[in-house]
């Protein structure tokens, strides 16, 4: 029954890139939009899974996160946050000093979201295929790998979870670049528990447990590991948290399919 109710929110196209290749990432920029930084951020949230995974850890993660409220991916300057002695060039750690930085390598993957109608919009969606195959060929050009971030469909408009799964998983086969299924992962947890809401009230950005769940996405699609009994819960009760990593899991190892296997 569940497989049922889960299988037409998907993307047509399957995926050809599975994986990062045989490095787990050590840097990361998140370049998109309002979806990234509600509820503190969702990179802050991917980091506090990284820094208490069980081991191997994956110590020393940097990141960066540049958003504009709104934003499509053609509003982004991509090539002005990989020019030299800016972005990373400083950071504070846990007593609040500030730390000075010296990077030979920026960023290792640039995660790029466009907003959350552009990818499907008849006016915008060429504007997505273009600025994605931009943006992709500027993060290679500064020796990153480009990531998609599939984002999800309105409360009240499911029909988009399928559009965008389908819109992303073309741009990621057409630029060479994993796709991390967040979309069908809220589709997946609506479908199991429909009382859980993963919205705020505009139905369009995350509720702190739509952040989670994208944020244990996240982690799965980089790292190949299930985020199940990862000690950071973000302050849901521990039965949400653990039903939306497990929801996370299953996500990403149907959407890719073979891949790597990986414990947590």
């Amino acid at each position: 029954m569940l497989a049922l109710a889960i299988a037409p929110a998907g993307a047509q196209t399957r995926p050809q890139v599975r994986d990062l290749g045989a490095e787990a990432p050590r840097s990361a920029i998140y370049i998109g939009n309002s979806f990234f930084y509600y509820n503190n951020s969702m990179h802050g949230h991917v980091n506090s899974m990284i820094r208490l995974a069980p081991p191997p850890a994956h110590a020393g993660f940097a990141t960066s996160s540049v958003t504009i409220s709104g934003s499509g991916l053609n509003w982004h300057d991509v090539e002005s946050y990989f020019r030299p002695n800016a972005l990373r060039s400083y950071s504070f750690d846990r007593q609040n000093n500030i730390v000075f930085n010296t990077n030979d390598r920026l960023y290792e993957i640039a995660i790029m979201m466009d907003c959350s109608q552009c990818p499907i919009h008849p006016r915008l969606s060429g504007l997505f295929a273009e600025y994605a195959r931009k943006h992709s060929e500027t993060v290679r050009r500064h020796g990153a790998q480009p990531v998609f971030f599939m984002s999800w469909a309105y409360a009240d408009k499911p029909e988009m979870t399928q559009q965008l799964a389908e819109a992303y998983t073309v741009a990621g086969n057409a630029n060479n670049a994993l796709v991390i299924p967040a979309g069908l992962a809220f589709a997946r947890a609506i479908a199991e528990r429909p009382a859980l809401n993963l919205y705020v009230a505009d139905k369009r950005h995350p509720s702190l447990a739509g952040t989670y769940l994208a944020a244990a996405t996240t982690y799965a699609a980089l790292f190949g590991r299930s985020p199940e009994g990862n000690r950071h819960t973000a302050g849901l009760d521990a039965d949400t948290a653990a039903f939306l990593q497990r929801t996370a899991w299953a996500t990403v190892r149907d959407y890719y399919g073979e891949r790597r296997a990986a414990a947590n």
